[in-house]
């Protein structure tokens, strides 16, 4: 009988019911990038006149992240048409590569932090955006403390979707209450845009962290670009150019941030 049935299973409807599904998925993203651009707007655009202000005082921009926000920080580094001043903070026990469930677990440990803050280097005029998709846990809570105590600019990048799921925190603080501007990536709760039964899927986080990034640092650099004859930005290694500026931008920044 199953046998039958799957005879009678047209190929066509196949990928056609595959493919709706891809759609689902590209409609689900682009109603968030809306939601994004619509809502979150006006923080974009007061994050990016806060952060050139320090930029153009010798300051650089630090991303932090854990397990996948800890890709987007990467991914902002040392990036064609990229912001050139942007350095992502690597703590070995947080990333997946290192083990994607130490990860996991090492993101709620309460002595992380302490442990590894000489990979912190936060100076007067710097700005640290803590990534995280809930805002709900140690480590990430605990650099937003540490950077406000060192007196840099503190923001976020986190779906306050989340508000409603208790802090990890020992301060009874979620991340939205540390920092000085949240900008809020409306990712709804456990990520995944659709659905099939019970089952959540299709993630989201990265492409709207990636999104809110992006265009964040293109107002960055819209805004340099007023005052600015030579803007802070990386010309791609793969175009046969003059590679000159590249150079010249690290030198620039290299005392604060390792290219090599």
């Amino acid at each position: 009988m199953c046998e039958v049935l799957i005879e009678l299973i047209d190929t066509n409807s196949l990928v056609k019911l595959k493919g709706d599904r891809m759609d689902a998925y590209f409609l689900e993203i682009q109603k968030l990038m809306q939601i994004v651009k619509e809502q979150e707007y006006a923080q974009i655009k007061e994050a990016a006149r806060l952060i050139v202000q320090r930029l153009q005082r010798g300051g650089i921009v630090q991303l932090f992240g854990c397990g996948h926000s800890q890709l987007l920080a990467q991914d902002a580094f040392y990036r064609a048409g990229g912001l050139v001043p942007v350095r992502p903070i690597i703590i070995e026990p947080l990333t997946l590569h290192a083990g994607a469930m130490a990860s996991s677990k090492n993101e709620k440990d309460p002595t992380i932090i302490e442990q590894y803050k000489d990979h912190f280097d936060f100076h007067e005029n710097d700005v640290c955006i803590v990534i995280s998709t809930s805002g709900r846990n140690q480590a990430p809570i605990d650099v937003a403390f540490l950077a406000k105590k060192a007196g840099v600019l503190v923001m976020s990048l986190q779906s306050l979707a989340y508000g409603e799921q208790p802090t990890r925190h020992q301060s009874g603080q979620r991340l939205e209450d540390v920092v000085e501007l949240a900008i809020d990536t409306h990712i709804p709760i456990g990520d995944g845009l659709l659905h099939h039964s019970e089952i959540q899927y299709a993630p989201s986080s990265t492409v709207i962290g990636s999104f809110i990034l992006n265009a964040l640092f293109s107002e960055i650099i819209e805004n340099m670009a007023i005052s600015n004859e030579i803007l802070p930005v990386f010309k791609s290694n793969n175009v046969d150019s003059d590679l000159s500026h590249n150079e010249a931008m690290i030198a620039n920044y290299q005392h604060r941030i390792n290219f090599k």
